[in-house]
């Protein structure tokens, strides 16, 4: 009888200790000849397999659909890049990111910065983490909120140095922070709440008490600048919960409440989404900044810088932006006529957050009235602009007449080296910066320059 090919392959089984085989429940020798008739098995079922499909006539190959290509990923409700034109140009822009960790003193940019002559910058505390919205007590201890993380830091000079303590921790994206009276007022995305007597127990502060909860919890603009008014009330922006969209009734405003969070009030409408706000020392008005929406153009809209003259009064988001820019998707059916306009402009996209009037007479004159305006810079622009801290003067109306470079230098080459934040006013009148790119706090002060020997 012919022999098949596999039979010519097999060989007497040899048993091998247990030991000389892969852990097993099995003996050696039973595992083996399992082994070999397995193979057996494998061989004569793949020799029938052959077998019947040459027998058997040959059969044309059913057709094969195309894969359809994968939708993209829905992107988060508020994403940033909701509303991106679908070019090449557009696709190349992105919200900047951060570094991980906070640069060490050596590594800020501080050789870069540039000021008027008889201006000095130096490191008031570096290794600040995500360091947003700042706030200075009357004894000049510096609380810093954070939009990243989930603390509330404190600076605190003891014995001539400065030390970095947490005040509070566990809450979400905390960049708003006020202190008033000794009590220091914390704004996370859908809450406030307060710890009293902070400065008294720094050391070992107690978790904070919530005073309001009736916020929206949208991460998209819900981040809150927030600060404590001539009028003792506490105001609180509610931004867009979109990049340009019809918001609810909830959102797109400013409220102001009592320092115990009741009789909450809506003071003006049509804010798409402020970070900084402050009160003129000369008349009590409030102003404030807002960031305009993205995605029109590269070149509009710009940034505004607002009055409020009234409560109630409308800045027009999102059906007009600037004030004489009616939107492309809502503005239809408007005119930017039945909007409040801003007082003035202050640049494409270039995302002015944070604003302080002069406080103090450190500064030399011509700055007494200034507005002091932090622009982070611009992401959804292929040049950037901003990256800098600007000097808003007045005209005698309120109205602005110029707005000035100050502290430059933190864009270079169209690249941050750094992104200020908010600015505020030392109990001396020097002025603090923060920068939340390298997680820094720079310090600013003035001395008249020497005048040249003849």
């Amino acid at each position: 009888m012919r022999r098949l090919p596999f039979q010519r392959s097999l060989r007497p089984v040899r048993c091998l200790p247990a030991t000389d085989l892969l852990p097993s429940t099995v003996s050696g020798c039973t595992a083996t000849i399992l082994s070999a008739g397995a193979l057996l098995l494998a061989a004569v079922t793949t020799g029938l397999a052959h077998a019947e499909a040459a027998a058997a006539p040959t059969a044309q190959a059913a057709p094969v659909a195309p894969v359809a290509p994968a939708a993209p990923a829905a992107l988060p409700p508020g994403s940033p890049l909701i509303g991106q034109p679908d070019s090449e140009g557009a696709r190349r822009l992105a919200p900047v990111a951060m570094p991980p960790i906070p640069a060490s003193e050596d590594r800020l940019p501080l050789t870069a910065l540039k000021l008027p002559p008889g201006f000095h910058i130096e490191v008031f505390k570096a290794k600040v983490p995500n360091a947003r919205e700042l706030a200075v007590s009357e004894r000049g201890t510096v609380f810093v909120g954070s939009r990243l993380l989930d603390k509330v830091h404190a600076i605190v000079t003891r014995d001539g140095k400065r030390e970095l303590k947490v005040v509070a921790s566990g809450l979400h994206r905390p960049n708003g922070v006020a202190v008033h009276k000794g009590t220091l007022y914390i704004a996370e995305v859908s809450r406030v709440s307060r710890i009293e007597h902070v400065e008294d127990v720094l050391d070992h502060p107690p978790a904070p008490t919530v005073i309001y909860d009736d916020l929206p919890k949208d991460e998209a603009h819900g981040w809150k600048f927030i600060a404590v008014g001539p009028d003792e009330k506490l105001y609180v922006p509610v931004g867009q919960p979109c990049n340009n969209c019809l918001p609810p009734s909830t959102h797109g405003q400013i409220r102001r409440m009592n320092l115990d969070g009741t009789q909450a009030e809506v003071i003006a409408r049509g804010v798409r989404n402020t970070v900084g706000f402050d009160w003129n020392p000369k008349g009590g008005q409030f102003y404030f900044t807002d960031n305009g929406r993205d995605w029109l153009s590269e070149d509009v809209p710009e940034d505004e810088l607002n009055r409020l003259s009234h409560v109630g009064e409308h800045f027009g988001a999102p059906y007009c932006y600037q004030g004489n820019v009616a939107d492309s998707e809502f503005g239809w059916g408007h005119s930017c006529s039945e909007f409040t306009p801003p007082v003035g402009l202050m640049g494409i996209h270039a995302a002015a957050l944070g604003m302080r009037f002069v406080r103090g007479t450190q500064f030399p004159e011509a700055y007494r009235d200034a507005i002091f305006v932090a622009r982070h810079g611009s992401w959804n622009r292929s040049v950037k602009v901003g990256g800098d801290v600007v000097a808003v003067h007045l005209k005698p109306d309120g109205t602005v007449r110029s707005v000035e470079p100050f502290l430059t230098g933190f864009l270079s080459d169209n690249h941050y080296l750094g992104r200020p934040v908010d600015v505020e006013f030392l109990p001396d009148g020097s002025m603090l910066v923060s920068d939340d790119y390298n997680g820094a706090i720079y310090r600013i002060t003035y001395a008249a320059p020497a005048m040249a020997a003849r």
